[in-house]
């Protein structure tokens, strides 16, 4: 186990966030600067009500944060949220990293002892050879 602490509801929570097209748009829109809710409804072909669901669903996961400027609310992007799912994903890749390593290794060890046996086969039959000269 890696020594950080990966807590997975966190990282369900990023990833079902991440996992529409519509989210992951307007994460984009919101890496550029904040915007309020009218601009990003603006940018889509959907009902504002269905944006306000998905930027509820980014809220909820940390992915965004919002605050009220007089009548409307402010959207700014939120990365520290992604750091659960980034934890996640390294020690994925590290672990993929010693599978590999690990075949690899076996991989190695059964070349090496298939050589030993075909050099034992050798050494056999030319000691039986030998054998059967000096005999003959």
């Amino acid at each position: 186990m890696c020594n950080q602490l990966v807590t997975y509801s966190d990282v369900d929570a990023v990833v079902q966030a991440l996992a529409d097209p519509i989210r992951r748009e307007i994460l984009l829109l919101l890496a550029k600067k904040p915007r309020n809710a009218g601009e990003i409804a603006a940018a889509f072909s959907v009902s504002r009500p269905a944006i306000s669901r998905h930027l509820r669903v980014l809220r909820e996961a940390g992915l965004v944060s919002d605050e009220s400027i007089g009548r409307e609310r402010s959207y700014t992007l939120r990365l520290a949220a992604i750091a659960a799912l980034e934890a996640y994903l390294t020690k994925l890749r590290a672990a993929c990293r010693w599978e590999r390593r690990l075949a690899a290794l076996e991989t190695e060890v059964h070349r090496v002892k298939r050589g030993r046996r075909r050099q034992a086969r050798v050494r056999h039959d030319h000691n039986a050879t030998k054998t059967q000269k000096e005999t003959a």
